[in-house]
């Protein structure tokens, strides 16, 4: 196992930022080209909401995928749950509480049931398959359909309505002519902070340090009295909480349904292709590239087709090209 994170001083990693910035501007020539201002204001920052909720899914995959070599196939149920269990601590909490109370509690209690889980998965079903690794791609894909299949038995196979955010973000706003969602915004602001945050705890902590040592050379770091299996614990227990977070941040818009984890995961593999396996920075980079992709596609067959279906097909695209152009993707490393 190795951790690959490159750095701004690499020139492949500067070539591929190039590339990234110079395929935004494209994307953002076609919306001018096609679409009124206020239409483009609102793709765009459609785009980035977008690119952030993948994100959520897509970042806690690639990091334990980077550091610990694991390939969890269970991360959408992860954000799936994150949404069902805001769901039901905004739900059990007294009639009267503010809504605000309600949203902080649920946000808190998804997190937290999210990293629960996703340690007593780590340490009774994924640490005996560290050396396995087929084992543990067939054993994360059996883990998603169980979790999936006792949600549909409890919940049921309709899903829930999107619950109520609080008042201050439950508004809407114009830019440039175009109305959005003032919840929106606020996901697009925690997908950020998470990525600041989490580039800074892997690259600028003592946390950090000890998870790429240990990842390199896991002996030499148990020999300076460093439990590593209770890091690698860390890093997964890091990676299902911010799924969950994703989830349960998501619930006011999209609500909570039992599918929801296998379509977010889909793409969130995507994502994590086209921004390289192990970079966790090419994860955030290619998260906003395929939300904008999504959203310019999603709009132009809309306007001129009556149909969201180019929507799914362009990130599909997208990803081939990438591939054909640079098999490891964006920012990954042979």
């Amino acid at each position: 196992m190795a951790a690959t994170t490159p750095t701004l001083r690499t020139g492949a990693f500067r070539q591929s930022l190039i590339v990234s910035g110079l395929f935004v501007l494209g994307l953002l020539a076609v919306n001018f080209l096609f679409f009124s201002p206020g239409t483009v204001a609102v793709v765009v920052l459609s785009g980035l909401y977008q690119g952030m909720l993948f994100f959520l899914v897509a970042a806690g995959m690639s990091i334990v995928f980077g550091l610990l070599d694991v390939l969890n196939l269970a991360q959408g149920s992860f954000f799936m749950l994150g949404a069902y269990a805001g769901f039901a601590i905004y739900g059990a909490l007294p009639e009267g509480t503010p809504t605000t109370v309600r949203f902080v509690a649920a946000l808190v209690g998804a997190v937290l049931a999210g990293g629960l889980l996703g340690g007593v998965v780590e340490i009774g079903l994924l640490r005996p398959l560290y050396q396995r690794p087929i084992f543990q791609i067939v054993l994360t894909f059996g883990l998603a359909i169980a979790i999936e299949q006792v949600v549909r038995t409890i919940y049921g196979p309709a899903g829930l309505v999107p619950i109520q955010p609080p008042a201050v973000l439950d508004t809407t706003f114009s830019l440039l002519g175009g109305r959005f969602e003032t919840y929106r915004v606020f996901i697009i602001a925690v997908g950020f902070l998470l990525m600041v945050s989490i580039s800074l705890l892997l690259q600028r902590t003592r946390l950090g340090i000890v998870i790429r040592a240990g990842v390199q050379d896991s002996e030499m770091v148990e020999a300076l009295g460093i439990n590593v299996r209770r890091v690698f614990t860390l890093v997964f227990i890091l990676g299902t909480a911010v799924a969950a977070l994703g989830g349960m941040t998501a619930a006011p818009f999209l609500g909570a349904f039992p599918g929801m984890g296998g379509q977010f995961l889909l793409t969130a593999v995507i994502v994590i292709v086209i921004g390289g396996m192990s970079s966790y920075e090419g994860t955030a980079i290619a998260s906003i590239l395929v939300g904008l992709t999504r959203a310019t596609a999603e709009q132009l067959s809309l306007q001129y087709f009556n149909t969201p279906v180019l929507a799914s097909i362009s990130i599909l695209v997208f990803m081939v090209v990438v591939l054909l152009v640079k098999p490891n993707g964006l920012f990954g490393r042979e």
